[in-house]
């Protein structure tokens, strides 16, 4: 009988080949897998039950808060999920476990778009200002990399994983592989965006053929995540905006900017690839916060004097 060790593993590598799980999700699948086993008292998933699951579950929110609590568990009960789909367990312990804890409610951050603005226009700025071809260059690429995140509220990894032929700038849409590989098209609704596009990916044609990404940096090789951070932290700094600008604040500014401005919450669910809607439903509450200081600051009835 295979131990729980090597059971995790096939698991991981049926996530790999089968689910088509990004690399981030299986470190995360990984490292939670790894600190469960690590803490139950058996070798093998048959001898598990459900007290030693909620004990585990009890170390996991003495110690964590209850947003990384959920993914850890849900980790644990994928492992068990797939372990009676492989008929190697003829009962799962999760099934006795009632798991109900209501997670805080944390709005997304965003970026007011004033601050967008001001954060574009230091790349352009940059650009212009240039002393040499190469921080030329940079700066294209940098304003690309700026204007297509917040034009489409793509994930930082959707970006840096963008292969050539995935945008066609003639047609302004962008085929876009999201979490669990799954497609979708978005326009990208701007012709300065576009256009800031193909001078970046003519400018940049020989790195792109060098390697495959539409994002390159000037050494030929694709753009990581780390470097878009660098660059985000590199130009708030330049114009002293007081606020940590994250990829990710894009994301939330597209989708809440939209919001507000009445589009209907199932296109931002489309446009954002979100699975289910009720995670495209938090920024509602974000929309509803901006509604509430419009109206503290702007309704007539704050000037009354009776």
């Amino acid at each position: 009988m295979d131990t729980l060790q090597t059971q995790i593993q096939n698991y991981l590598e049926y996530c790999g080949t089968h689910k088509c799980l990004d690399e981030k999700t299986l470190k995360a699948y990984r490292i939670d897998l790894r600190q469960f086993s690590a803490q139950i008292p058996v070798s093998h998933a048959s001898e598990i039950t459900s007290s030693m699951l909620e004990n585990h579950i009890s170390m996991l929110h003495r110690r964590y808060q209850p947003k990384t609590v959920k993914r850890k568990i849900a980790s644990v009960k994928a492992l068990f999920r797939y372990l009676m789909y492989r008929e190697i367990l003829d009962r799962n312990p999760f099934d006795k476990i009632q798991l109900r804890f209501r997670e805080p409610l944390r709005l997304p951050k965003t970026i007011p778009l004033h601050t967008v603005e001001v954060f574009l226009a230091a790349i352009y700025g940059q650009r212009l200002n240039a002393s040499t071809v190469y921080r030329k260059r940079n700066a294209l690429r940098d304003a690309a990399v700026a204007e297509l995140l917040f034009a489409t509220g793509m994930r930082i990894s959707e970006l840096c994983s963008l292969k050539s032929q995935d945008i066609n700038l003639h047609d302004g849409t962008i085929l876009i592989y999201g979490k669990g590989r799954k497609e979708r098209r978005i326009q990208i609704g701007s012709g300065e965006v576009i256009r800031i596009l193909n001078e970046y990916s003519c400018n940049f044609s020989a790195e792109i053929r060098s390697c495959g990404h539409f994002f390159a940096n000037q050494s030929g090789k694709s753009l990581s995540d780390q470097a878009v951070r660098r660059m985000i932290n590199k130009y708030a700094a330049l114009v002293s905006i007081d606020l940590h600008i994250t990829p990710h604040m894009f994301r939330h500014t597209f989708a809440t900017s939209l919001l507000e401005a009445g589009v209907d919450i199932r296109f931002i669910q489309e446009m954002l690839g979100h699975s289910s809607i009720n995670t495209t439903e938090i920024y509602t509450h974000v929309a509803v916060a901006k509604q509430r200081d419009i109206l503290a600051a702007k309704h007539p009835r704050k000037d009354f004097r009776l």
